[in-house]
């Protein structure tokens, strides 16, 4: 019995750990840098939904500004149906309880080139496809691409893709198209494993010390229900035949 109570309790710990109830902010497309023009959807996926999510904004025009003052509410996303310059900047959710989600930097350009590159960080150890696109066809052109100003290679359709990415690919990415012109550039987090694990034990810590506490509980309750019957005790019928003895005697 006590043996279950733990594995249950652990087993809540396991699935406890590195879950918490912060937002995400999800664009579609996913990239970080859109043609003027373009259409974006933005919304907050949250997998315990425990607190209403608000989309906020900080661009050249806005400051902490709601979804209403510069897209639209579709259902649970908000829209925006014609990008322009000035919808470049920082996008987060608010909870009503006061938490907040990661950021996304966009950037909207009326520039003949963008490079679409991932809006969030990225694991370590991951594959990422960096994507040099036109504004006008034909759209798989040959693209030069460069990090931190350093030529990387040159691509025969402009995409890369960078195999197994570690800090060390971390950096502003950039692509240039002959004949086209040259992107903005684009940063690219990577998120290592060490990261990772103190997210983990920050987040479940709480968690942890908790379910300890009730793991020894549950030991100790298993060993009060196991312990033998005290030898000071009497055994059952002891009574009677010390009683028969006597009368004997007498």
């Amino acid at each position: 019995m006590g043996q279950t109570c733990e594995v249950k309790l652990l087993l809540l710990i396991s699935s406890l750990c590195c879950s918490s109830n912060q937002a995400e902010v999800k664009l579609s497309p996913s990239s970080s840098q859109f043609f003027k023009g373009s259409f974006v959807s933005f919304s907050c996926e949250d997998d315990h939904s425990s607190a209403g999510w608000t989309l906020r904004t900080n661009t050249s025009t806005d400051t902490r500004a709601e979804c209403e003052e510069w897209g639209r509410q579709a259902a649970s996303s908000c829209v925006i149906d014609f990008v322009v310059s000035s919808d470049s900047g920082l996008y987060w959710c608010e909870s009503t309880e006061g938490g907040a989600s990661n950021y996304v930097n966009i950037t909207v350009t009326d520039d003949p080139v963008i490079l679409q590159s991932p809006v969030l960080p990225v694991d370590e150890g991951e594959d990422v496809t960096l994507i040099c696109k036109t504004k006008t066809p034909p759209f798989n052109l040959s693209a030069d691409f460069y990090k931190d100003g350093t030529f990387v290679r040159t691509t025969p359709t402009g995409h890369m893709t960078i195999q197994l990415v570690s800090k060390s690919d971390e950096g502003a990415y950039k692509c240039y198209i002959r004949g086209r012109g040259e992107s903005p550039p684009a940063w690219i987090s990577i998120t290592g494993q060490e990261v990772k694990v103190i997210i983990c034990i920050v987040v479940s810590s709480p968690y942890v010390v908790s379910t300890l506490l009730l793991v020894a509980i549950c030991r100790q309750r298993h060993k009060e229900k196991a312990l033998p019957v005290s030898l000071t005790a009497p055994p059952p019928g002891e009574d009677e035949e010390g009683l028969e003895s006597e009368d004997v005697v007498a």
